[in-house]
Protein backbone atom coordinates (compact mmCIF):
# COMPACT_ATOMS: atom_id res chain seq x y z
CA UNK A 1 0.00 0.00 0.00
CA UNK A 2 2.85 2.38 0.88
CA UNK A 3 4.60 1.55 -2.43
CA UNK A 4 1.44 2.32 -4.44
CA UNK A 5 1.01 5.60 -2.56
CA UNK A 6 4.63 6.56 -3.18
CA UNK A 7 4.33 5.76 -6.90
CA UNK A 8 1.13 7.77 -7.17
CA UNK A 9 2.69 10.75 -5.39
CA UNK A 10 5.73 10.59 -7.64
CA UNK A 11 3.53 10.45 -10.74
CA UNK A 12 1.50 13.45 -9.57
CA UNK A 13 4.68 15.38 -8.81
CA UNK A 14 6.13 14.66 -12.27
CA UNK A 15 2.83 15.50 -13.92
CA UNK A 16 2.60 18.78 -12.01
CA UNK A 17 6.14 19.62 -13.05
CA UNK A 18 5.30 18.93 -16.69
CA UNK A 19 2.22 21.12 -16.44
CA UNK A 20 4.21 24.03 -15.08
CA UNK A 21 6.80 23.90 -17.85
CA UNK A 22 4.34 23.25 -20.67
CA UNK A 23 4.37 26.05 -23.23
CA UNK A 24 7.37 27.73 -21.54
CA UNK A 25 10.96 27.78 -22.67
CA UNK A 26 12.43 24.43 -21.65
CA UNK A 27 15.34 24.40 -19.18
CA UNK A 28 18.05 21.81 -18.80
CA UNK A 29 17.34 19.32 -16.02
CA UNK A 30 20.45 20.49 -14.18
CA UNK A 31 19.60 24.22 -14.36
CA UNK A 32 18.19 24.46 -10.83
CA UNK A 33 21.09 22.53 -9.36
CA UNK A 34 23.59 24.73 -11.22
CA UNK A 35 21.91 27.88 -9.91
CA UNK A 36 21.97 26.56 -6.33
CA UNK A 37 25.65 25.67 -6.57
CA UNK A 38 26.40 29.10 -8.03
CA UNK A 39 24.54 30.74 -5.17
CA UNK A 40 26.50 28.72 -2.63
CA UNK A 41 29.72 29.70 -4.38
CA UNK A 42 28.74 33.35 -3.91
CA UNK A 43 28.95 32.95 -0.13
CA UNK A 44 32.10 34.54 1.32
CA UNK A 45 34.86 31.99 1.88
CA UNK A 46 36.00 33.73 5.06
CA UNK A 47 33.65 32.79 7.96
CA UNK A 48 34.33 36.20 9.53
CA UNK A 49 32.67 37.82 6.50
CA UNK A 50 29.37 36.03 7.10
CA UNK A 51 26.58 38.01 8.78
CA UNK A 52 26.48 37.77 12.54
CA UNK A 53 23.25 36.78 14.31
CA UNK A 54 20.85 39.45 15.52
CA UNK A 55 20.13 37.48 18.69
CA UNK A 56 21.81 34.74 20.68
CA UNK A 57 20.85 32.47 23.52
CA UNK A 58 21.50 33.78 27.02
CA UNK A 59 23.59 30.68 27.71
CA UNK A 60 25.98 31.73 24.95
CA UNK A 61 26.63 35.03 26.74
CA UNK A 62 27.20 33.19 30.00
CA UNK A 63 29.48 30.63 28.32
CA UNK A 64 31.50 33.36 26.59
CA UNK A 65 31.99 35.07 29.95
CA UNK A 66 33.12 31.83 31.60
CA UNK A 67 35.43 30.99 28.71
CA UNK A 68 37.15 34.38 28.94
CA UNK A 69 37.92 34.30 32.67
CA UNK A 70 41.56 34.50 33.75
CA UNK A 71 40.66 32.28 36.73
CA UNK A 72 38.52 29.39 35.54
CA UNK A 73 37.34 28.65 39.07
CA UNK A 74 36.30 31.32 41.55
CA UNK A 75 38.58 31.85 44.55
CA UNK A 76 36.20 31.65 47.49
CA UNK A 77 39.06 32.31 49.92
CA UNK A 78 39.70 35.70 48.28
CA UNK A 79 36.33 37.08 49.35
CA UNK A 80 33.83 36.85 52.20
CA UNK A 81 30.23 35.71 52.71
CA UNK A 82 29.34 39.39 53.22
CA UNK A 83 30.16 40.30 49.63
CA UNK A 84 28.58 37.16 48.23
CA UNK A 85 25.35 38.05 50.01
CA UNK A 86 25.53 41.61 48.70
CA UNK A 87 25.76 40.45 45.09
CA UNK A 88 23.46 37.45 45.38
CA UNK A 89 20.88 39.33 43.28
CA UNK A 90 23.14 39.55 40.21
CA UNK A 91 22.07 36.23 38.63
CA UNK A 92 18.38 37.10 38.96
CA UNK A 93 19.08 40.40 37.19
CA UNK A 94 20.57 38.45 34.29
CA UNK A 95 17.63 36.06 34.30
CA UNK A 96 14.98 38.80 34.26
CA UNK A 97 13.68 39.23 30.71
CA UNK A 98 12.48 42.77 31.52
CA UNK A 99 15.95 43.83 32.70
CA UNK A 100 18.61 45.17 30.32
CA UNK A 101 21.45 43.66 32.37
CA UNK A 102 21.96 40.51 30.26
CA UNK A 103 22.17 42.26 26.84
CA UNK A 104 24.50 44.87 28.36
CA UNK A 105 26.59 42.18 30.04
CA UNK A 106 26.88 40.41 26.68
CA UNK A 107 27.95 43.67 25.00
CA UNK A 108 30.70 44.30 27.56
CA UNK A 109 31.90 40.67 27.41
CA UNK A 110 32.12 40.97 23.60
CA UNK A 111 34.16 44.19 23.81
CA UNK A 112 36.56 42.74 26.38
CA UNK A 113 37.11 39.51 24.47
CA UNK A 114 37.69 41.43 21.24
CA UNK A 115 40.41 43.38 23.09
CA UNK A 116 41.99 40.19 24.46
CA UNK A 117 41.14 41.07 28.06
CA UNK A 118 39.90 38.74 30.85
CA UNK A 119 36.16 38.81 31.40
CA UNK A 120 36.54 39.38 35.13
CA UNK A 121 36.50 43.03 34.00
CA UNK A 122 32.88 42.54 32.86
CA UNK A 123 31.95 42.34 36.55
CA UNK A 124 33.11 45.93 37.19
CA UNK A 125 29.82 47.53 36.02
CA UNK A 126 27.94 45.27 38.46
CA UNK A 127 30.00 46.76 41.28
CA UNK A 128 30.02 50.32 39.95
CA UNK A 129 26.51 50.88 38.63
CA UNK A 130 24.55 47.64 38.81
CA UNK A 131 24.74 47.60 34.98
CA UNK A 132 22.61 50.75 34.72
CA UNK A 133 23.89 53.17 32.04
CA UNK A 134 22.13 56.14 33.64
CA UNK A 135 23.45 55.60 37.18
CA UNK A 136 24.70 58.76 38.91
CA UNK A 137 26.53 59.14 42.20
CA UNK A 138 25.97 62.22 44.33
CA UNK A 139 29.75 62.62 44.65
CA UNK A 140 30.21 62.93 40.88
CA UNK A 141 30.81 59.56 39.13
CA UNK A 142 28.28 58.62 36.45
CA UNK A 143 27.36 55.95 33.95
CA UNK A 144 27.90 52.24 33.51
CA UNK A 145 31.57 52.48 34.59
CA UNK A 146 31.10 55.38 37.05
CA UNK A 147 33.81 57.63 35.60
CA UNK A 148 34.47 60.95 37.30
CA UNK A 149 34.56 63.87 34.88
CA UNK A 150 38.37 64.26 34.92
CA UNK A 151 38.99 60.57 34.22
CA UNK A 152 36.38 60.60 31.45
CA UNK A 153 38.03 63.53 29.69
CA UNK A 154 41.48 61.97 30.11
CA UNK A 155 40.20 58.88 28.29
CA UNK A 156 38.52 60.77 25.46
CA UNK A 157 34.93 60.39 26.60
CA UNK A 158 33.03 63.28 24.96
CA UNK A 159 31.62 65.70 27.52
CA UNK A 160 30.04 68.92 26.34
CA UNK A 161 27.00 71.09 26.90
CA UNK A 162 23.92 68.87 26.64
CA UNK A 163 25.88 65.62 26.26
CA UNK A 164 27.60 63.58 28.98
CA UNK A 165 29.42 60.69 27.29
CA UNK A 166 29.78 58.90 30.62
CA UNK A 167 26.07 58.05 30.26
CA UNK A 168 26.71 56.53 26.83
CA UNK A 169 27.32 52.80 27.13
CA UNK A 170 29.21 52.97 23.82
CA UNK A 171 31.52 55.89 24.68
CA UNK A 172 32.15 54.83 28.27
CA UNK A 173 32.73 51.15 27.47
CA UNK A 174 35.21 52.00 24.73
CA UNK A 175 37.09 54.25 27.16
CA UNK A 176 36.97 51.64 29.95
CA UNK A 177 38.30 48.91 27.67
CA UNK A 178 41.14 51.16 26.47
CA UNK A 179 42.03 52.09 30.04
CA UNK A 180 41.84 48.49 31.31
CA UNK A 181 44.00 47.31 28.42
CA UNK A 182 46.64 49.87 29.38
CA UNK A 183 46.51 48.82 33.04
CA UNK A 184 46.53 45.12 32.19
CA UNK A 185 49.71 45.59 30.16
CA UNK A 186 51.28 47.88 32.74
CA UNK A 187 50.83 45.30 35.51
CA UNK A 188 52.08 42.27 33.61
CA UNK A 189 48.71 40.74 32.77
CA UNK A 190 47.57 40.52 36.43
CA UNK A 191 43.87 41.32 36.33
CA UNK A 192 43.67 41.90 40.08
CA UNK A 193 46.40 44.56 40.01
CA UNK A 194 44.71 46.13 36.97
CA UNK A 195 41.39 46.28 38.84
CA UNK A 196 43.05 47.82 41.90
CA UNK A 197 44.64 50.42 39.63
CA UNK A 198 41.26 51.09 38.01
CA UNK A 199 39.87 51.82 41.47
CA UNK A 200 42.78 53.66 43.11
CA UNK A 201 44.89 54.88 40.19
CA UNK A 202 47.96 53.24 38.66
CA UNK A 203 50.46 55.40 40.55
CA UNK A 204 49.15 54.31 43.95
CA UNK A 205 49.50 50.66 42.95
CA UNK A 206 53.03 51.23 41.62
CA UNK A 207 53.98 52.90 44.92
CA UNK A 208 52.44 50.03 46.91
CA UNK A 209 54.44 47.51 44.88
CA UNK A 210 57.66 49.41 45.61
CA UNK A 211 56.89 49.66 49.32
CA UNK A 212 56.14 45.95 49.47
CA UNK A 213 59.30 45.01 47.57
CA UNK A 214 57.20 43.41 44.82
CA UNK A 215 56.80 43.72 41.09
CA UNK A 216 53.99 42.80 38.70
CA UNK A 217 55.37 39.28 38.24
CA UNK A 218 55.60 38.29 41.92
CA UNK A 219 52.94 40.58 43.39
CA UNK A 220 50.54 39.38 46.06
CA UNK A 221 47.64 41.80 45.54
CA UNK A 222 45.95 41.06 48.86
CA UNK A 223 49.17 41.97 50.71
CA UNK A 224 49.98 45.29 49.04
CA UNK A 225 50.72 47.85 51.79
CA UNK A 226 49.47 51.39 52.15
CA UNK A 227 46.27 51.03 50.14
CA UNK A 228 42.77 51.98 51.21
CA UNK A 229 40.59 49.12 52.47
CA UNK A 230 38.17 50.22 49.73
CA UNK A 231 40.69 49.18 47.06
CA UNK A 232 41.26 45.75 48.62
CA UNK A 233 37.49 45.33 49.01
CA UNK A 234 37.05 46.18 45.32
CA UNK A 235 38.91 43.03 44.31
CA UNK A 236 37.03 41.00 46.93
CA UNK A 237 33.74 42.15 45.40
CA UNK A 238 34.74 40.90 41.94
CA UNK A 239 35.81 37.56 43.42
CA UNK A 240 32.43 37.37 45.18
CA UNK A 241 30.56 38.08 41.95
CA UNK A 242 32.57 35.42 40.10
CA UNK A 243 31.65 32.89 42.80
CA UNK A 244 27.98 33.91 42.76
CA UNK A 245 27.78 33.45 38.98
CA UNK A 246 29.66 30.15 39.15
CA UNK A 247 27.21 28.88 41.78
CA UNK A 248 24.32 30.04 39.60
CA UNK A 249 25.25 27.41 37.00
CA UNK A 250 23.95 24.80 39.46
CA UNK A 251 20.51 26.43 39.76
CA UNK A 252 18.12 24.95 37.15
CA UNK A 253 15.58 27.73 37.58
CA UNK A 254 18.10 30.45 36.75
CA UNK A 255 19.65 28.52 33.87
CA UNK A 256 16.18 28.02 32.43
CA UNK A 257 15.61 31.80 32.69
CA UNK A 258 18.83 32.41 30.73
CA UNK A 259 17.65 30.01 28.02
CA UNK A 260 16.06 32.69 25.83
CA UNK A 261 16.96 34.78 22.77
CA UNK A 262 18.82 37.95 23.72
CA UNK A 263 19.43 40.84 21.28
CA UNK A 264 23.03 41.42 20.26
CA UNK A 265 23.83 45.05 21.08
CA UNK A 266 25.94 47.17 18.75
CA UNK A 267 26.86 50.84 18.40
CA UNK A 268 24.98 52.78 15.67
CA UNK A 269 25.51 56.28 14.30
CA UNK A 270 22.50 58.48 15.00
CA UNK A 271 21.70 60.39 11.78
CA UNK A 272 21.78 64.17 11.96
CA UNK A 273 18.44 65.78 12.71
CA UNK A 274 16.97 62.55 14.07
CA UNK A 275 15.72 61.90 17.59
CA UNK A 276 16.27 58.61 19.34
CA UNK A 277 12.53 57.86 19.20
CA UNK A 278 12.38 58.58 15.45
CA UNK A 279 15.43 56.41 14.77
CA UNK A 280 13.96 53.57 16.89
CA UNK A 281 10.62 53.71 15.03
CA UNK A 282 12.38 53.78 11.65
CA UNK A 283 14.26 50.59 12.55
CA UNK A 284 11.30 48.83 14.23
CA UNK A 285 13.02 48.85 17.64
CA UNK A 286 11.38 49.23 21.04
CA UNK A 287 11.77 52.98 21.74
CA UNK A 288 11.52 52.49 25.51
CA UNK A 289 14.39 49.97 25.54
CA UNK A 290 16.56 52.10 23.24
CA UNK A 291 15.92 55.14 25.48
CA UNK A 292 16.91 53.14 28.60
CA UNK A 293 20.13 52.03 26.92
CA UNK A 294 21.03 55.60 25.88
CA UNK A 295 20.35 58.07 28.71
CA UNK A 296 23.04 60.39 27.29
CA UNK A 297 21.01 61.17 24.16
CA UNK A 298 18.41 63.91 24.36
CA UNK A 299 16.82 65.59 21.37
CA UNK A 300 18.45 65.65 17.93
CA UNK A 301 22.21 65.25 18.16
CA UNK A 302 24.49 64.58 15.22
CA UNK A 303 27.64 62.48 15.45
CA UNK A 304 26.73 60.41 18.51
CA UNK A 305 26.72 56.64 18.64
CA UNK A 306 23.81 54.89 20.29
CA UNK A 307 23.65 51.39 21.71
CA UNK A 308 20.81 49.28 20.34
CA UNK A 309 20.06 45.80 19.00
CA UNK A 310 22.00 44.90 15.87
CA UNK A 311 20.17 45.57 12.60
CA UNK A 312 20.08 43.38 9.47
CA UNK A 313 21.34 46.14 7.15
CA UNK A 314 24.21 46.79 9.53
CA UNK A 315 25.33 43.17 9.31
CA UNK A 316 24.49 42.31 5.71
CA UNK A 317 24.94 45.62 3.89
CA UNK A 318 22.31 47.26 1.70
CA UNK A 319 22.03 44.32 -0.69
CA UNK A 320 21.93 40.58 -0.16
CA UNK A 321 25.17 38.70 -0.68
CA UNK A 322 23.37 36.04 -2.70
CA UNK A 323 21.57 37.05 -5.89
CA UNK A 324 17.97 35.96 -6.13
CA UNK A 325 17.38 33.24 -8.69
CA UNK A 326 14.35 32.97 -10.95
CA UNK A 327 15.06 29.29 -11.53
CA UNK A 328 13.14 26.86 -9.33
CA UNK A 329 15.39 25.79 -6.47
CA UNK A 330 16.55 22.22 -6.17
CA UNK A 331 17.29 20.95 -2.68
CA UNK A 332 20.88 19.91 -2.10
CA UNK A 333 21.84 17.10 0.25
CA UNK A 334 23.35 18.36 3.50
CA UNK A 335 27.13 18.02 3.73
CA UNK A 336 28.55 15.72 6.39
CA UNK A 337 29.98 18.70 8.24
CA UNK A 338 29.88 22.45 7.68
CA UNK A 339 31.81 24.93 9.83
CA UNK A 340 30.37 28.44 9.46
CA UNK A 341 31.38 31.30 11.72
CA UNK A 342 32.41 28.99 14.51
CA UNK A 343 29.21 26.96 14.31
CA UNK A 344 29.63 23.29 13.55
CA UNK A 345 26.75 21.41 11.96
CA UNK A 346 27.14 17.68 12.41
CA UNK A 347 24.82 15.31 10.56
CA UNK A 348 23.84 11.77 11.41
CA UNK A 349 26.56 10.42 9.13
CA UNK A 350 29.17 11.71 11.58
CA UNK A 351 27.41 10.40 14.64
CA UNK A 352 29.71 7.42 15.06
CA UNK A 353 29.18 5.70 18.35
CA UNK A 354 26.72 6.90 20.98
CA UNK A 355 23.37 8.58 20.43
CA UNK A 356 22.27 11.53 18.35
CA UNK A 357 19.84 14.40 18.90
CA UNK A 358 18.35 16.59 16.18
CA UNK A 359 18.17 20.20 17.35
CA UNK A 360 14.69 21.70 17.35
CA UNK A 361 13.74 25.38 17.24
CA UNK A 362 14.28 27.11 20.58
CA UNK A 363 16.64 24.47 21.99
CA UNK A 364 20.04 25.34 23.44
CA UNK A 365 23.09 23.31 24.42
CA UNK A 366 22.04 23.64 28.06
CA UNK A 367 18.51 22.27 27.56
CA UNK A 368 19.80 19.38 25.44
CA UNK A 369 22.56 18.49 27.90
CA UNK A 370 20.09 18.62 30.78
CA UNK A 371 17.66 16.36 28.94
CA UNK A 372 20.28 13.64 28.50
CA UNK A 373 22.01 14.13 31.84
CA UNK A 374 25.41 15.20 30.51
CA UNK A 375 27.53 18.33 31.16
CA UNK A 376 27.22 21.15 28.63
CA UNK A 377 31.00 21.18 28.14
CA UNK A 378 30.95 17.47 27.28
CA UNK A 379 28.19 17.96 24.70
CA UNK A 380 30.02 20.86 23.05
CA UNK A 381 33.40 19.09 23.08
CA UNK A 382 31.97 15.87 21.64
CA UNK A 383 30.65 17.85 18.66
CA UNK A 384 33.69 20.12 18.18
CA UNK A 385 31.68 23.19 19.19
CA UNK A 386 32.95 26.14 21.18
CA UNK A 387 31.04 28.13 23.77
CA UNK A 388 29.93 30.68 21.15
CA UNK A 389 28.52 28.10 18.74
CA UNK A 390 24.93 28.66 17.63
CA UNK A 391 22.70 25.61 17.51
CA UNK A 392 20.45 25.72 14.48
CA UNK A 393 17.31 23.60 13.96
CA UNK A 394 18.17 20.44 12.03
CA UNK A 395 21.67 20.03 13.44
CA UNK A 396 22.39 16.53 14.72
CA UNK A 397 24.50 16.38 17.86
CA UNK A 398 26.26 13.18 18.92
CA UNK A 399 26.92 12.23 22.51
CA UNK A 400 27.00 9.40 25.02
CA UNK A 401 24.41 9.47 27.75
CA UNK A 402 25.57 9.37 31.35
CA UNK A 403 25.20 5.97 32.97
Amino acid sequence: MRRRGLSLALGLLLGAGAGVTAGAQSLPASAGLTQNIASLAALPADPAALPAPLTRNGHQIFASFREGLAMAQCDADATSPHWRRQFAHAPSRLGNVEDDALPLFGYVVDELRAAGLPTEFALIPFVESGYRPGARNASGPAGLWQFIATTARNHRVPMESGYDGRLSAVDSTRAAVRYLKTLYGMFGGDWQLAVMAYNAGEYRILQALRRGGMNAQNARPAELPGLSPITHAYVEKLHALACVLEQAEKEPELMAALDRPVPVLRGHALPAGTTLAEWSARNALDPARVARLNPAVNGKRAGVRVLAPALPDMLLGSESQIAASTTPAVSLPAPARVDVAGTAVATASTAGTGRGHTVRSGESAWTIARRYGIPVKTLLSRNNLDANAILKPGMVLRFEESR
